[in-house]
């Protein structure tokens, strides 16, 4: 496809992309937007044109502070309207063409959180990562518990401490139990660490008691984000028994504004890794069913250059979505639009492909060199974190943008 509208080098906002989002401006309200090269696409004025009209969208599910209304149209509106508006930007012609107020520079424009999300899941499905953690914290020689390749583990986390890239975050306080003492204190983290993640959201609902099967998993997936689960080392380490993850996660996890369609990610589908053991009959798949997603993180201290601390790619995932949403619903557990799904920790199996500061530095005992010199085995105070991922096969690019916060001291 070929576009009449400029688009940078390398951008992650092709035609191919048109991924969707809520924007705003300084004189506008919430508005569900979609991103073209280094613009954004406001789908209000774009409804005024008539181009929708066969359609029937109404005008208050576009003007709106999230996209869950959007979502809710189901499938066949949501592509219809992205394959019109791809039409659209390629026609010579078409009317969208010196519309005013119809294109704002993204740089010009606030971004919100895209989604109102009633639930979170994060699951702990890369087994490079939930290996090296064991071999960290438990026996090397046994370090998946026995549970980990029959199931997809996760666990439930906190929806209201979700961000939207760009907002900034504390350092959080907790307890910590010190190395040869015999008493908790409460204090600061000193052990704040990243995850690199992907997250997905649901586009469908379902009932109580009901099931989503692996074939049908991806018809209830909407859309992916780039997902930052940060966490607290020193914290977690001390809380997770017996009922795993609390304090140390629940204080912020940063998620990128674009919600890219899972309809432009299906030329970058990858067979996953094998199973073995085989798997219980319910998480059986088959076909494609990994995505070749390309990820990178980077460090940037305060007033310097950043530096690309970790490149993995989603595709190593031993537990993919179709499986992880089969699993979640297999007891009947019932989910609504606008759920998100996190993925765990991405880590590959080279050690600048590791996904966490935890894995990185090793658990604090090797530093990682910045570019100016400092080192790190843990995120810093005024620290942004970045994450980035794109998606590339031939001419077709479709990426993520990105997700970055920074660390602020505690408050």
């Amino acid at each position: 496809m070929k576009t009449w509208v400029t688009i940078p080098n390398q951008s992650d906002f092709t035609i191919d992309n048109i991924p969707f989002g809520i924007y705003s401006t300084h004189s506008t309200k919430p508005t569900v937007c979609i991103a073209i090269g280094d613009q954004i696409l406001d789908l209000v004025v774009t409804r005024k044109l008539g181009i929708f009209k066969g359609l029937k969208i109404k005008k208050r599910v576009l003007k709106n502070n999230f996209l869950n209304d959007f979502i809710a149209l189901g499938k066949e509106k949501t592509n219809a309207i992205r394959e019109i508006i791809q039409k659209e930007l390629c026609d010579e012609d078409s009317k969208m063409r010196n519309v005013k107020k119809l294109f704002s520079l993204q740089s010009e424009v606030q971004m919100h959180l895209p989604i109102a999300i009633g639930d979170y899941t994060d699951f702990y499905s890369s087994i490079e990562h939930a290996t090296n953690v064991g071999m960290m914290f438990r026996d090397p020689a046994n370090a998946l518990l026995p549970n980990w390749k029959h199931l997809p583990v996760g666990y439930h986390g906190r929806a209201s401490s979700i961000i939207v890239s760009g907002e900034n975050i504390h350092r959080p306080m907790g307890q910590v139990m010190p190395p040869d003492v015999d008493f908790p204190v409460f204090k600061a983290s000193s052990r704040v660490d990243f995850e690199l993640e992907m997250g997905f959201i649901i586009g469908k609902n379902t009932n109580l008691g009901e099931k989503i099967n692996t074939i049908d998993a991806e018809n209830y997936i909407f859309g992916q984000v780039l997902f930052n689960d940060w966490s607290a080392r020193d914290i977690q380490k001390w809380e997770y028994v017996p009922l795993g993850p609390f304090l140390a996660k629940s204080f912020a996890s940063s998620m990128s504004p674009w919600v890219v369609t899972m309809e432009a990610l299906v030329p970058f589908k990858v067979k996953g890794p094998e199973q073995e053991p085989k798997v219980l009959p319910y998480l059986e798949y088959e076909g494609l069913k990994n995505y070749d997603i390309e990820l990178a993180v980077a460090i940037q201290p305060k007033d310097q250059t950043e530096t690309i601390v970790s490149n993995s790619n989603f595709k190593y995932m031993y537990w993919n979505m179709s499986q992880q949403l089969a699993h979640h619903t297999s007891n009947g557990c019932n989910v609504k639009i606008g759920d998100l799904m996190a993925s765990g920790t991405i880590s590959g199996k080279e050690p600048n492909s590791y996904g966490s500061m935890l894995e990185l530095s090793w658990g604090g005992k090797n530093p990682i060199l910045l570019e100016n010199g400092e080192k790190r085995t843990f995120i810093e105070d005024f620290d942004t974190v970045i994450m980035r991922g794109y998606c590339e096969k031939g001419a077709i690019r479709v990426g993520f943008g990105e997700v970055r916060s920074q660390l602020l001291p505690p408050l």
